[in-house]
C-alpha cells in the first residue's frame, strides 16, 4: 500500500536563519509527528469531528458557541473543502438510459390503467410479457403482489417499452411485492408520493421465494429502501440482479426507519451493478444511511461498477452517509439466514465503484469475512474501514481518498492500493483529490497522467469494455459520459 502526499516547497535562507528555521521545524516536525500518531491511532476524521465540537459547544455562553461553530467550520473546510452548489446533472453511461433494455419484444399484454396492471400481475403467466402503455399510474393501499411464477426460460416481464413514458406512483408503504422467482422489471419511472416519508418503504420489496428477480434499467426516486430484500421462513430470495438503474431521493427522508437504496438481508448471489445510487440522507433516529449493503449472513453477493454520490444535491445535511456496506450496521439473529449472523457476509465483492461525496468512509465492512475490495475509486470520503475479528479482506488496486483502517481485529490482505493517511485531512491536504480536474463538480478527468498500477496488473472498467491500468476505477473518466 503507498500513500500520496502533497508536493514540498523550496527556497534559499541565509546561514543563521537557516539554523533557527531548522530548529524550529525540527520541533513543530516533532509535534506534528506526534499528532499525526494520535489522529491515526483515533481514526477520527475532521468530518466526524465537527459536528462533535459543535454540538459539545452548544448550550454555552455565546462566546463559546461561536468558537464551537467557527472550529466545526474550519474542521469541515478543510477536510472537504467550502460549501460549493450542487453539481450539473451528469450524462453518464451509468444508471437508468434513454434506450429501451430487452430490446423489441414480441406480443405481450398491454395495459393502461392501473387496475388493469394490478390484475395482469395478479393472474400472470410464466413468460408473460406486461407492457404498460404511456402514462401516469398512481396507486395507494396495498402493495402489488407479484405471487405468480415463471421460469428461467419464460420470466415474467412488467416494462415500459420506452423508458421515460411510463410513471408509476406509489402512495403505500411497498410498491411491488416479490415472492415468486423469475419476475422483471424494466424501463419503469417509479416515484414515492407519501405526503409522510416514514409510509413510502420500498418501491420493491423482494421476500422468501422471489428468486432470479431482475430490476433493468428504471429509475426510482423518494423511497427509504428503494429494493428491500429478504427471507420468508426458510426461503430466500437468491441470485438477483439490480442493473443500470438510477435510484435517488429528492429531499432528505424524514424519518428513523432505515435510509438504504439497496438493503439486502439474508439473501446470497446477487449481482448489483453499473447502478447510479446518491442522495439517501436520513434526518431521524441515528441520522446513518448508506447507499446499498448486503447484510444477514447471506454469501457472495457483489456490487461492481456503481456510482454512489453520497451527496449530489443534498448537500450539507447532517447525519453520517456511508457508500457501500458489506455488514451494514448488523442484524438481528431472528432475520439472519443462520439465525446467528455469525458472519454478515461471506464472500461477498466491492469492485471497480465509483465512490463520492460521503460524509462517513466510502466502503465498510462489518463482520464481513472473506471479502475481496478491489479498483475502486474513493473521493471525499474518509476512506475504507475493516471491523471485527469476524472481517477478513483482501484489498488491490483502489485509489483511496483517504486511509484503509482496520478496527476491532478486523484483518487486512493488502496488495497495491494508493492511500493517504488521515492526518493530511487536518491540515487540508488532498493529493489523490488533486489528480482530477474538480471531483466536487463531477469532473473526474485525470489533471495530469492517471497514476498507473505497478507490475502490470489490471483492473475492471467502470465504465468501458477494456481493461484498467491506473488504480481505481477507470483510466479515462470520459468513457462514463454519454455521447448526444
Amino acid at each position: 500500500m503507498k500513500h500520496l502526499t502533497g508536493k514540498k516547497a523550496g527556497g534559499k535562507r541565509s546561514r543563521t536563519g537557516g539554523r533557527l528555521l531548522l530548529v524550529a521545524a525540527a520541533l513543530a516536525v516533532a509535534g506534528l509527528v506526534g499528532a499525526a500518531v494520535v489522529i491515526e491511532h483515533l481514526g477520527v476524521a475532521p468530518r466526524t469531528l465537527a459536528p462533535y465540537v459543535e454540538k459539545r459547544s452548544s448550550g454555552h455562553n455565546p462566546t463559546i458557541v461561536k468558537l464551537g461553530q467557527f472550529a466545526s467550520r474550519t474542521l469541515l473546510e478543510l477536510d472537504r473543502g467550502a460549501p460549493a452548489l450542487p453539481p450539473p446533472e451528469l450524462a453518464l453511461v451509468l444508471g437508468a438510459q434513454a434506450h429501451p433494455a430487452g430490446g423489441q419484444r414480441p406480443g405481450g399484454i398491454l395495459v393502461g390503467t392501473p387496475d388493469e396492471l394490478r390484475a395482469a400481475i395478479g393472474k400472470a403467466e410464466a413468460g408473460d410479457v406486461i407492457t404498460l402503455l404511456p402514462g401516469t399510474y398512481r396507486f395507494s393501499g396495498r402493495a402489488i403482489d407479484a405471487d405468480r411464477p415463471g421460469r428461467p426460460d419464460h420470466p415474467i416481464v412488467v416494462r415500459a417499452a420506452q423508458p421515460g413514458s411510463v410513471q408509476v406512483e406509489f402512495d403505500q408503504q411497498e410498491g411491488f411485492r416479490v415472492s415468486a422467482p423469475w419476475w422483471r422489471f424494466e424501463n419503469l419511472t417509479i416515484r414515492g408520493v407519501c405526503g409522510d416519508d416514514t409510509y413510502c418503504e420500498h418501491a420493491f420489496h423482494v421476500v422468501g421465494a422471489g428468486r432470479h428477480f431482475a430490476a433493468v434499467n428504471n429509475k426510482i426516486a423518494d423511497f427509504n429502501a428503494h429494493f428491500k430484500i429478504n427471507g420468508g421462513g426458510e426461503n430466500f430470495p437468491d441470485d438477483g440482479l439490480i442493473e443500470s438503474n438510477t435510484l435517488y431521493n429528492t429531499h432528505a427522508r424524514r424519518t428513523g426507519n432505515p435510509v438504504v437504496p439497496i438493503d439486502l438481508v439474508a439473501a446470497s448471489r446477487w449481482t448489483i451493478r453499473t447502478n447510479v445510487i446518491k442522495d439517501f440522507v436520513k434526518l431521524e433516529g441515528n441520522q446513518v444511511s448508506y447507499g446499498g449493503f448486503a447484510k444477514g449472513a447471506g454469501s457472495a453477493n457483489v456490487f461492481e461498477r456503481n456510482l454512489v454520490w453520497c451527496e449530489d444535491k443534498l448537500r450539507g445535511q447532517p447525519g453520517q452517509r456511508v457508500g457501500l456496506s458489506l455488514g451494514g450496521g448488523g442484524t438481528g439473529a431472528e432475520w439472519c439466514r443462520d439465525r446467528k449472523c455469525i458472519t454478515e457476509q461471506q464472500g461477498g465483492v466491492i469492485r471497480a465503484n465509483l465512490v463520492a461525496s460521503c460524509s462517513d468512509v466510502g466502503v465498510y465492512l462489518n463482520s464481513a469475512a472473506d471479502s475481496r475490495v478491489e479498483d475502486n475509486t474513493l473521493v471525499d470520503t474518509t476512506g475504507i474501514d475493516v471491523r471485527f475479528a469476524t472481517s477478513s479482506a483482501r484489498l488491490d488496486g483502489n485509489l483511496v481518498d483517504g486511509p484503509i483502517r482496520t478496527r476491532d481485529g478486523g484483518l487486512l490482505h493488502l496488495g497495491d492500493d494508493r492511500t493517504v493517511p488521515l492526518w493530511h485531512a487536518y491540515l487540508g491536504d488532498h493529493p489523490v483529490r488533486a489528480l482530477f480536474g474538480a471531483p466536487s463538480e463531477g469532473d473526474f478527468s485525470w489533471k495530469d497522467k492517471a497514476p498507473q498500477r505497478e507490475g502490470g496488473r489490471e483492473g475492471l472498467n467502470l465504465c468501458g469494455t477494456g481493461p484498467v491500468r491506473a488504480y481505481g476505477a477507470f483510466d479515462d473518466f470520459a468513457e462514463c459520459r454519454r455521447r448526444p
